[in-house]
């Protein structure tokens, strides 16, 4: 039997911060976004209610970029970039998934596949720009 959710203005509070961005945060920048309306809310709400919203199916975690994991509200399958440089994580829902990817590695290997994440690494366009810039500057 599944215990009830008791309703929480805290965890609604992260769950907003999550859908209201789409920079994929961190557990310490939601923290740091609602402190100062909820100064009675700790870092350890925060991860407590992000594991909740995974396990439930409302967020995923994009994985760990510079030591932090990060999280994405949009929980439907699409593509991400993630800077190398800076950090940056961003949405490419326009790069479709091959629908029977799964399907393939399934056959082919003998694996039973549950889903299917496409990530992209390399530079974004501010972080491309400002190494092209220092190279194109001459020594004194």
């Amino acid at each position: 039997m599944e215990r009830a959710v008791r309703y929480s203005k805290k965890r609604e509070a992260i769950l907003a911060a999550l859908q209201g961005t789409s920079c994929h945060p961190s557990a310490e920048w939601i923290y740091r976004q609602l402190k100062p309306q909820h100064p009675d809310l700790s870092l350890g709400t925060v991860y407590r209610n992000l594991a909740f919203f995974q396990e439930h199916g409302h967020i995923k975690s994009v994985g760990v970029v510079r030591g932090q994991e990060r999280f994405d509200a949009i929980v439907t399958p699409h593509s991400h970039f993630v800077c190398n440089c800076c950090g940056t994580i961003q949405d490419l829902p326009d790069i479709p998934l091959e629908d029977n990817l799964e399907r393939t590695v399934s056959t082919q290997y003998g694996f039973a596949v549950e889903r299917c994440e496409l990530t992209f690494y390399g530079l974004c366009l501010s972080c491309s720009h400002s190494q092209q810039n220092n190279k194109e500057e001459p020594l004194s």
